[in-house]
């Protein structure tokens, strides 16, 4: 399995920008694809999780900002993100796995990553 991660800038604080993942390989083996970000020294946090059933989950600091969608024909997931704040500067990764409900959140329990892209939000 290979993700391809992509569609990271520099945009000031309000703007937009859309993330893209694409999946390679044995996808059909893993039930949900997630982003995360990190800064650096710090651990990978969670920002939004989907399941191939459609059910989608949000860290509570991007809900109503940020937007999961996924294109079955292109084998790729997109993060639309508005209203962006400056403390969403992170790298953003996407991954992909079989977490159980509980752990969906978790980054140990995706198996497969992609290899981040940086956002930068100016205030």
């Amino acid at each position: 399995v290979q993700l391809q991660a992509s569609g990271g800038g520099l945009v000031q604080a309000g703007g937009s920008l859309r993330l893209s993942c694409s999946a390679s390989g044995r996808t059909f083996k893993s039930n949900k694809m997630a982003w995360f970000r990190q800064l650096p020294g710090e651990e990978r946090v969670f920002v939004a999780a989907l399941h191939w059933s459609g059910t989608i989950d949000y860290a509570d600091s991007v809900k109503g900002r940020f937007t999961v969608s996924r294109d079955n024909a292109k084998n790729t997931v997109y993060l639309q993100m508005n209203i962006l704040k400056p403390e969403d500067t992170a790298v953003y990764f996407c991954a992909l796995g079989n977490p159980i409900h509980s752990e969906r959140g978790h980054a140990s329990g995706y198996a497969y990553w992609g290899q981040g892209t940086l956002v930068t939000v100016s205030s």
